[in-house]
């Protein structure tokens, strides 16, 4: 194994020198350039994509490029179809392609290799390959932290602490580390919550993420959060009289009545600091993990639904966040078997928490 890691090593640093000497891509004119997007969801989705989608409008609109010079294939399923997408937008000209899914990785991969002119920057997942292909996603644990500071107050004032979490899936650790620090921050104001937690088995499932709100509320949960692509759990917890947290995007519009606020994404920054690098000739193949500080997640407004002072109280720690003397994951912190898994006083490094699979005391899954 040591062998193996020393060569994985080595492999990277090779990697790393014969980018830096040989390998760094021509600028291209603006009005030549061409930026694709694929998307695991519908770009009207009040989601996941939704939110891409209207960041890479903000980013055309920011550099003065022409519609046409935005390309995007939508509703694309992490299959054979995903390849076929990013195929098809290399064709039509694109020198730079982003793809906004965990589970794109593997095809990003595949056409990165075979199309090593081309730039290519996925969101979230594991790979990149130092050369045309990295990766981007933020420290959401951050917002959700804040989100869950809301639904815990918010649970405390209608004498439920049963909380309830519709999950993509429950064994990544991008759903784990978001679902423990969305607990965290609920347990912070209110010692008494539990999280019982709903897996979905897939990033986008209109239908599946709505049923799996409705099995939650019958559980017994009074405030719903979600780690999932659309707005279905928080329309959900609108019709039956309950209260939600939704993800991605501002959805009071879709529940006014039940909406209390939402962790979300802004990738608008990024993406016009991508393409402006690819113009320049610029671009390196780094991946990028942002923050709160730096805007890229932030926490949409709270409502009026929100328990009395959950502004306050969600101010004074966003603060402590932005300055950085706030750590989400500091100890001590116990596991569902009990085990300590943050000592006192130490706090996770950032690559601590992107790999983490274990799920904090009180949280089990449906």
């Amino acid at each position: 194994m040591k062998k193996i890691l020393g060569f994985a090593l080595v492999l990277a640093l090779c990697l790393s020198l014969s980018w830096s000497a040989s390998a760094r891509f021509d600028p291209v004119a603006k009005e030549d350039l061409k930026v694709g997007m694929v998307y695991i969801g519908d770009v009207e989705d009040m989601g996941y994509t939704y939110a891409h989608h209207q960041a890479a409008l903000a980013m055309a609109e920011a550099l003065g490029l022409a519609q046409d010079q935005l390309l995007w294939k939508d509703s694309v399923p992490a299959d054979q179809r995903c390849a076929e997408a990013l195929e098809a937008l290399v064709q039509e000209g694109c020198q730079l392609i982003f793809a906004n899914s965990y589970d794109y990785m593997d095809y990003v991969d595949q056409a990165a290799a075979q199309h090593p002119q081309v730039i290519f920057s996925n969101c979230s997942g594991t790979l990149s390959n130092g050369v045309n292909f990295n990766n981007y996603f933020g420290r959401i644990w951050e917002a959700r932290y804040l989100a869950g500071m809301a639904a815990g107050l918010k649970a405390k004032e209608i004498g439920n602490p049963h909380l309830g979490y519709v999950a993509a899936y429950a064994d990544v650790p991008e759903v784990v580390y978001s679902l423990n620090a969305y607990f965290l921050g609920a347990q912070a104001v209110y010692p008494e919550v539990t999280l019982t937690v709903q897996a979905v088995n897939s990033w986008y499932d209109p239908q599946g993420e709505r049923q799996a709100a409705e099995d939650l509320i019958a559980l017994g949960c009074g405030v719903l959060s979600q780690h999932c692509d659309t707005s279905g759990p928080v329309m959900a917890c609108q019709e039956q009289g309950l209260y939600a947290v939704g993800y991605n995007a501002d959805m009071s519009g879709a529940a006014p009545d039940a909406f209390l606020t939402a962790p979300i994404w802004d990738w608008s920054g990024y993406m016009i600091r991508t393409v402006r690098q690819v113009m320049e000739g610029t671009w390196e193949p780094v991946n990028y993990l942002g923050g709160m500080a730096d805007g890229l997640v932030n926490l949409a407004p709270l409502t009026g639904n929100c328990a009395p002072g959950t502004q306050e109280a969600v101010q004074a720690v966003q603060s402590q966040m932005m300055e950085g003397s706030f750590q989400v994951f500091t100890g001590p912190i116990y596991d569902g078997q009990g085990n300590l898994q943050v000592e006192q006083g130490q706090a996770l490094t950032d690559q601590e928490i992107l790999s983490m699979t274990w799920l904090c005391q009180s949280i089990s899954l449906a």
